[in-house]
């Protein structure tokens, strides 16, 4: 289980004040405006960083750190993770698991086949999609109710119905 938990990841700077342009990696933007301070993963360091003042355009949020008040101090960190503890993450409810978690699980299907291990999950408009790659061949599972039968946390397995179609 990863101790840190990525929320979201340096676009760019903003301004001249040392704020910097975060795509957000969450599924609540609005967490960010709850955050008092954060981990900044730059690759070679990591950063404690406190929260001063957050604020969104569009899609993007942009924070102003209290470590930094100028572009020239910011440059450097394009790229760079934004990282929280588990015990800052957002708590989850009933059947709802962080996908870090899930990566590097086991999947099999409701008739026991062995489809593979999860290497990704894919967050589109609608639901999810479970990727289960075996060997060469990727299988898509939607994450649904119908498809996803059973998330075994604890023994790292997912059981799936493979649906009609879904091999094609």
């Amino acid at each position: 289980m990863e101790e840190f938990l990525q929320i979201g990841a340096v676009a760019n700077t903003h301004g001249i004040k040392g704020d910097l342009k975060i795509f957000p990696m969450t599924d609540d933007i609005k967490r960010f405006g709850k955050l008092k301070e954060v981990i900044m993963d730059t690759g070679r360091e990591r950063l404690n960083l406190h929260v001063k003042a957050v604020r969104y355009q569009k899609n993007m949020v942009i924070i102003n750190f209290e470590e930094f008040d100028n572009i020239n101090q910011v440059e450097q960190y394009k790229g760079a993770k934004l990282l929280v503890d588990r015990e800052h993450a957002v708590p989850l409810e009933e059947g709802e698991f962080f996908i870090a978690d899930m990566i590097g699980m086991s999947v099999v299907s409701d008739e026991g086949e062995e489809l593979g291990e999860l290497v990704d999950v894919i967050q589109t408009g609608a639901n999810d999609v479970y990727v289960a790659k075996k060997g060469d061949t990727e299988l898509l599972l939607p994450a649904i109710k119908d498809c996803i039968k059973n998330i075994d946390m604890e023994n790292g397995v997912i059981t799936a119905h493979i649906m009609p179609g879904l091999r094609d």
